[in-house]
């Protein structure tokens, strides 16, 4: 390898041998032993996938459940052998894969840090003499002495972060490992990282949070169905997988929103809701999955079922926690409706600007007396759409605004 190449891969490729019978018992067990033909699936998790990590970088792996991240993260660190191909790594690797497994639940978080330590490589006098530090990190002191198995998942990842960060290691592997652990311990772990940064470590990291991709990594590659499909610079791969999110979840939602799905309805049903559909105002194509710049139609149909007075109509956003992050309807934007006849046909259009942060979103509908106090129709959570790829801090909406600063003299 090249003087500053800490990792080299090339060509490689991974299958699985998925057996098509399932041993249930000792007897079929013993029955298949002595069949000659026995069929296999055979699976591919990675496909000719060739990079390299230059030494100092911090080097993002990114991509969807079941894109092949692990696997690949399991190949560098030695943990599976190839099908095709070679992983060339240049100095002392440390895996943060999988934190934790050789913990024993039956003893105390105390013994359990030697017992990790020794699998770390580590004599019972270098354990000794971390000890503290491995505690302190974890913030677990009042709890050594319980043992492992009354231990939340939670602390359990901490205790095992916090032992295997004592790895003096050139190279470390980091796969999702704090998706446990609580706010305030996923931020000190993050300040671990930038000091390892600021060290020139070489760190490969995995994971689903494209804000953490953009903080910390030099470079980063995409991986969908087991082969790179993009890489470079972190704010672009992590807008790939982002778009690729929304892709297939706009996917999902278009089947989701025509199945029939259980609705909670109220009212007399004297005008009803035919339809419902969020849109691309541009194209005025149905779209269930919108970026930043985009803005987002809603549509609605009613259906008067008897003469009706001019009524009420209007709509709620609510998000994937059920608060309601907007509450409309004709009279708020002083738009008059007029009255219905039988069998008469209203569509409600509204565009609004995308400043709703990052999620799934869900559409509740009514159409009502102008004074609210008679419900014709009301379907709760109608429709679901999507938002993705703002690069903005978490917050219930991010609205068009202007700041000015001036200085004074004091």
């Amino acid at each position: 390898m090249g003087d500053n190449v800490a990792i080299r891969v090339s060509g490689l490729s991974k299958t699985f041998k998925l057996p098509h019978e399932r041993q249930t018992s000792v007897k079929s067990l013993f029955i298949n032993f002595f069949r000659r033909k026995r069929t296999y699936e055979l699976q591919q998790a990675l496909k000719n996938v060739s990079f390299e990590v230059q030494a100092g970088e911090f080097f993002g792996i990114v991509g969807r459940n079941g894109s092949g991240k692990s696997t690949l993260l399991k190949l560098l660190a030695g943990i599976y052998t190839p099908t095709a191909g070679t992983v060339s790594v240049k100095g002392k690797l440390t895996p943060f894969i999988e934190l934790g497994v050789g913990f024993n639940p039956e003893l105390t978080g105390r013994e359990n840090v030697f017992l990790n330590g020794a699998l770390l490589g580590f004599n019972r006098k270098e354990m000794q003499s971390m000890y503290k530090a491995i505690v302190k990190f974890a913030e677990l002191s009042k709890f050594m002495d319980q043992k492992l198995k009354n231990y939340s998942s939670g602390m359990q990842v901490r205790l095992a972060f916090s032992i295997a960060i004592q790895a003096k290691s050139d190279i470390l592997l980091i796969d999702e490992v704090l998706a446990v652990g609580d706010l305030d311990f996923q931020k000190k772990c993050y300040n671990y990282f930038f000091d390892l940064k600021k060290q020139g470590r070489t760190i490969v990291f995995v994971s689903h949070d494209m804000a953490a991709i953009r903080r910390f990594c030099t470079r980063a590659i995409l991986i969908n169905d087991g082969e790179i499909i993009g890489q470079g610079k972190p704010d672009e791969v992590a807008g790939m997988y982002e778009t690729l999110n929304l892709r297939s979840a706009e996917e999902r939602l278009s089947t989701d929103n025509k199945a029939i799905l259980k609705k909670k309805r109220q009212g007399n049903q004297a005008a009803v809701i035919t339809k419902t559909e969020t849109y691309e105002p541009q194209t005025d194509k149905a779209q269930n999955t919108f970026g930043p710049q985009e803005k987002i139609g809603v549509r609605i149909t009613f259906k008067a079922k008897e003469d009706l007075p001019a009524p009420a109509v209007g709509f709620i956003f609510q998000n994937q926690e059920d608060l309601t992050v907007l509450a409309t309807n004709n009279q708020i934007l002083k738009l008059a409706t007029k009255p219905l006849r039988t069998g008469q046909k209203m569509v409600m259009e509204c565009v609004l600007d995308n400043v709703y942060t990052d999620g799934e979103y869900t559409i509740t509908a009514a159409i009502e007396s102008a004074d609210f106090e008679t419900i014709y129709d009301r379907i709760e959570y109608l429709h679901r759409f999507m938002i993705g790829g703002h690069k903005l801090p978490h917050a219930l909406a991010h609205p068009n605004q202007q700041m000015n600063i001036t200085y004074r003299k004091g």
